[in-house]
């Protein structure tokens, strides 16, 4: 079967509600994935430096403030310049419909607002991962 996926999840500012990204989390963990949570009030370059030292196949932000369109260009910008361009990056979170084109012309790969279900987060991560 080759190895795991790696996925690190980070909270990033100050936003303090992770149930969700827990949840995920333990959802992941369940479905084979090795998982990385990083807490909560996380810097995007902490979560970077994380993602290169774990050696992750994918980021996963989970975000409830509403600040996700600074954060990810935050994030891309930063990913951009490590060269991690082989990492999968997702986000999670409260997100308006019509921010999605914006992150995704960012580079964000997936977006899941709240109430999406794991199975479709599973699916998405195991067919567009980048090994």
């Amino acid at each position: 079967m080759g190895r795991k996926i790696r996925i690190l999840i980070g909270k990033p500012g100050l936003d303090g509600h992770d149930r969700g990204a827990k949840v995920v989390a333990h959802a992941l963990k369940d479905r084979g994935m090795e998982v990385i949570y990083t807490g909560l009030h996380q810097s995007v370059p902490s979560i970077v430096n994380q993602a290169i030292q774990e050696g992750v196949d994918v980021i996963g932000l989970s975000i409830m403030s509403g600040a996700h369109i600074p954060i990810c260009k935050k994030l891309m910008d930063l990913i951009k310049k490590e060269n991690l361009d082989n990492v999968l990056v997702v986000v999670g979170g409260v997100i308006p419909a019509k921010d999605y084109p914006v992150l995704r012309e960012m580079g964000i790969d997936g977006i899941f607002p709240g109430g999406t279900h794991f199975e479709e987060v599973v699916r998405f991560i195991e067919e567009n991962v980048r090994r």
